[in-house]
């Protein structure tokens, strides 16, 4: 129901105790902002508020000697012909990964740098199946195969890079031996992820706990125990953070049921907009949609006792007397952005995030690669026009700016209380006109930062503007080239085409700035024709310097956008659906044209993996994919299309 106020909810008074929690799994480098910024937010208003990533905990307390014995005793119980290669490797070298797991994660987290001399030595550390890979970066004379994948790297990436595969390997034992569900980025993401009915997440919950279970479920209660919280909030952002948040919301209520637990986030706000499942309210007490900050406010005056429950804002919650599913939103205007404040990393531990090495794309090293402090430079997205974006949800249809002063105050006071200068921008696309004026007042300030993030490659970046921001301290840019077709460009509605692309994307890299381009394949009524000329404009932005990075995903249709709401105007048609309980977002449908997409991404996927380490650039693009002789086609772009149109800027 909604319904309207008569005057919005001011500053929560002090008196309750709010914990943030980052669930596993999200990033192991950095800490996920939500926190941040609601632990901020509720600081300026008064709140007692403190924050724990046990996403980060459950890592560093799994890989410890004390961790992996856990881990092998479970190991040990499988039957030899149960065991995987990742499996009885561990066991058999079970010692070496206890005497090397301590001083591995230590160097990750920067604290002994001087062992990278061992690690890149080769014989310090046990390797197991994921150091395989590494032979086939090379050929038969290659002396040095991480020379061809990484190029002339130091010594400390070079042992970063053998760390990350060590880890890796660990993960995969955990993986097979322990819990089928653990990834380090991702913890059982297909209970949850699109899933209409919650019936997969109330079976694995009420299942006897894994020992990954049990060892966050400890965490979580000594979090509570230092802590001593009257309200925890769930911070979940994507699909494979679910099943360990509710874990987590399971254990406090068995322990402590009088503590009220609100769960809200990315995946929240995106998948659970028709929830009518009563059973996720056996966990948690309210799930909140949408910006955080003016749902909070309200929910804390509830829990006061200042306000009733027929007032709280955009929140579910299960109806005591019928045992059904509420959804209420007393309407207030939002907190606005530039009132949200600073997000604060106070109480996260900034000296144990691991900074792993595992990506070979440049752009993507830079996810996981260093501590980047997290921050918005505007709400939503000022275009919110792309077919196949979610542009009717919150985060990006509101649309809302701070002054560069603002933003400039919030750095300075990030970088003064984490001592850290890179940051990530995490904007759906950074707005230019904020860009630019945000860069004048860095400059004018004399504001020395690292920063990165996404933009839309459109003509208002100008070789002068790319310029000014290299200036401020911009390191890498990504954006969405998406399908390289004109035509497909312009169904999607992303406003720009391949020819202002590449002289934008020109500007920046001859400004310095890494260029990384998201790709996509399989968009509603893309042809093979389609498909062979977007490979062969990829290949000729690498050929002419416009582009170093790139990344094709296949297209998913959403619920939420153009695509999925309209698939007649995109020449598409919905398949049935279940009755939807619980969770969505993926729809699947039937593209008449018969393309078989996933065959023609493995050649996408190969060919850009090699056009970065500037390998098979004067190939003809028809090589990478394999098809039966006479299906694909000769591309119909010129092969001096990109340089022709950078001559002519």
């Amino acid at each position: 129901m909604t319904l309207t106020a008569n005057t919005a909810p001011t500053a929560a008074a002090s008196g309750l105790r709010v914990l943030s929690v980052i669930p596993p799994m999200t990033q192991l480098n950095t800490p996920y902002p939500s926190t941040a910024y609601i632990t901020g937010f509720l600081r300026a208003q008064g709140v007692d508020a403190v924050q724990e990533d046990l996403a980060l905990a459950l890592v560093l307390a799994l890989f410890t000697p004390e961790g992996l014995t856990r881990i092998n005793d479970v190991a040990l119980k499988m039957a030899l012909g149960q065991r995987s290669p990742s499996v009885q490797g561990f066991v058999e070298h079970f010692d070496r990964y206890a005497a090397t797991i301590a001083p591995v994660i230590a160097f990750l987290q920067g604290r002994d740098s001087t062992l990278s001399h061992r690690i890149a030595g080769r014989g310090f550390l046990p390797e197991g199946p994921r150091f395989a890979g590494l032979d086939v970066y090379g050929d038969a004379e290659a002396a040095d195969p991480l020379a061809w994948a990484f190029g002339a790297l130091g010594q400390n990436d070079r042992a970063r890079h053998l760390a990350t595969l060590y880890l890796n390997d660990l993960a995969d034992v955990l993986r097979e031996a322990v819990d089928p569900r653990f990834e380090f980025v991702r913890y059982g993401e297909s209970l949850a992820g699109s899933q209409a009915t919650f019936e997969p997440l109330a079976q694995a919950l009420a299942a006897p706990a894994t020992l990954v279970d049990s060892v966050l479920q400890t965490l979580a209660l000594d979090c509570i125990a230092r802590h001593q919280p009257d309200l925890v909030l769930l911070s979940v952002p994507f699909p494979g953070a679910v099943y360990a948040a509710l874990r987590i919301a399971q254990s406090i209520k068995a322990e402590h049921p009088h503590i009220r637990v609100a769960m809200g986030g990315g995946y929240v706000n995106t998948e659970l907009r028709q929830l009518t499942e009563p059973r996720i309210f056996d966990f948690v007490d309210f799930i909140s949609l949408d910006a955080g900050e003016r749902p909070l406010l309200a929910l804390l005056e509830h829990l006061q006792g200042k306000r009733g429950t027929s007032r709280l804002v955009r929140t579910y919650v299960r109806d005591a007397t019928s045992g059904q599913v509420k959804y209420i939103n007393w309407s207030e205007p939002d907190v606005a952005f530039e009132d949200v404040g600073t997000p604060t990393w106070d109480g996260l531990p900034l000296d144990r995030y691991l900074s792993l090495l595992d990506m070979l794309n440049p752009m993507h090293r830079l996810w996981s690669d260093g501590r980047w402090n997290k921050l918005t430079v505007a709400q939503g997205c000022y275009w919110k026009k792309c077919s196949f974006c979610d542009v009717t949800l919150d985060y990006i249809a509101r649309y809302e700016t701070a002054t560069a002063a603002t933003l400039a105050d919030r750095i300075e006071r990030i970088v003064g209380e984490t001592g850290q200068t890179g940051f990530h921008f995490v904007d759906e696309a950074a707005p230019p006109k904020a860009l630019k004026a945000l860069a004048q007042e860095l400059l004018r300030r004399k504001l020395s930062i690292s920063w990165w993030g996404n933009i839309r490659f459109e003509k208002t970046f100008t070789p002068e503007l790319a310029d000014l921001l290299a200036e401020s301290g911009c390191i890498a840019l990504s954006g969405g080239l998406e399908v390289a077709s004109d035509r497909l460009l312009a169904l999607m509605q992303k406003g720009v085409t391949v020819e202002q692309v590449a002289r934008v994307t020109k500007s920046f890299s001859e400004a310095g700035i890494l260029v990384h381009a998201y790709l996509m394949y399989g968009f509603p009524t893309q042809t093979v024709q389609d498909t062979v000329d977007a490979l062969e404009y990829v290949r000729q932005l690498f050929e002419n310097g416009c582009i170093q990075s790139g990344f094709f995903h296949r297209f998913t249709c959403t619920t939420h956008s153009p695509v999925g709401q309209n698939p007649t105007a995109y020449g598409v048609e919905l398949l049935p659906m279940p009755p939807v309980t619980f969770a969505k977002n993926d729809i699947l449908f039937h593209d008449p044209s018969g393309v078989d997409h996933d065959q023609l991404g493995l050649g996408l996927k190969k060919a850009i993996y090699n056009y970065m380490h500037g390998l098979g650039l004067e190939e003809d693009v028809r090589t990478w994919f394999d098809l039966p002789q006479g299906r694909c086609p000769k591309p119909k772009v010129p092969r001096s299309f990109i340089a022709r149109a950078l001559t002519a800027r």
